[in-house]
């Protein structure tokens, strides 16, 4: 098993994990398929190598995990000295390589690029089957560290 860092000739399998990813979670309509996939050839482009980061574990040539890592800049403060912090997202293995620690892997992969890029902090939301990888992996449930309460404006 080789795990890398993909490149823009990975859009392709990048876009077709991240479709398998979504069916599985939330489930896709056609024309939802058809939409994402639009967006995602262009975010990829767009932000593949700068913002954005994407692990992927090959088997035999075969891409059969991946872990997307996006890094954000923001104005530094006590919470966050480098300014820089990071949220794992599309944490996915295809179904017939489960449960053989690939996905352990890779995280501990894309881990150790957002070290090595003086990420802060690393966010993810928990699915409960990944919840025991994840406190494996010393991630835990962060405590509110102000009496700021998480709010959103859905635009779209």
């Amino acid at each position: 098993m080789i795990i890398r860092k993909a490149a823009f000739t990975d859009i392709d399998t990048l876009i077709k994990l991240r479709i398998g990813y979504l069916a599985e979670d939330i489930g896709l309509s056609s024309d939802e398929e058809d939409t994402i996939k639009a967006q995602l050839v262009n975010y990829f482009t767009k932000h593949i190598g700068d913002d954005f980061i994407a692990a992927l574990a090959e088997v035999e040539g075969k891409a059969v995990s991946t872990a997307f890592l996006v890094v954000t800049e923001v104005p530094a403060n006590p919470h966050f000295m480098t300014g820089k912090t990071a949220t794992i997202l599309n944490i996915y293995t295809i179904p017939e390589y489960r449960r053989l620690g690939i996905a352990t892997r890779v995280l501990r992969y894309i881990i150790d690029i957002a070290r090595q890029s003086d990420v802060a902090f690393i966010d993810l939301k928990a699915s409960v089957a990944g919840k025991s990888l994840y406190k494996m992996l010393v991630f835990s449930e962060p405590e509110l560290a102000t009496s700021h309460v998480p709010m959103r404006l859905k635009l779209t």
